[in-house]
């Protein structure tokens, strides 16, 4: 994982142990009105002296650049969860339909008002395609 090799790397630099720069990172993602934040600060204070501060600044700079992507994969999940419920086993052929009907599928509605009739795959692509029945070789259905 970076974040470990960071703070290997980051250990070495300030000449401490891996552990003393991880124990770091843990007290500072502790909440300020946790009783075991200042205890544990405290024991880090005593450890590091002089090099405190900087360790500090250092580890918290790290922990600025790590993307926290659960959202995002909490977000996608919720949205393919709809999909999924009728079938108790996905094959991978389940899977590439599922995969090419929501990037030809187009958009109803959207804050961008260029996106709305527009799919996935037209916006990436910058080019119009048929309706993704027709791009499977149906046909659709149209009243007369």
């Amino acid at each position: 994982m970076a974040l470990d090799r960071d703070l290997t790397a980051l250990a070495q630099e300030w000449q401490i142990r891996g552990t003393t720069a991880r124990e770091v990172l843990q007290v500072q993602s502790l909440p300020t009105w946790d009783p075991n934040r200042w205890r544990r600060e405290a024991a880090l204070r005593e450890t590091l002296r002089g090099r405190y501060y900087g360790v500090c600044a250092d580890v918290q700079e790290l922990s600025n650049q790590v993307v926290r992507a659960s959202s995002l994969v909490e977000n996608l999940n919720s949205r393919l969860r709809t999909y999924f419920f009728l079938r108790r086993q996905l094959g991978e052929d389940y899977l590439t339909l599922l995969q090419f009907f929501l990037n030809h599928r187009r958009y109803l509605r959207s804050e961008d008002p260029g996106r709305v009739g527009k799919s996935p795959a037209e916006l990436l692509t910058g080019e119009p395609h048929a309706h993704w029945l027709e791009l499977l070789g149906y046909t659709r259905f149209a009243r007369s």
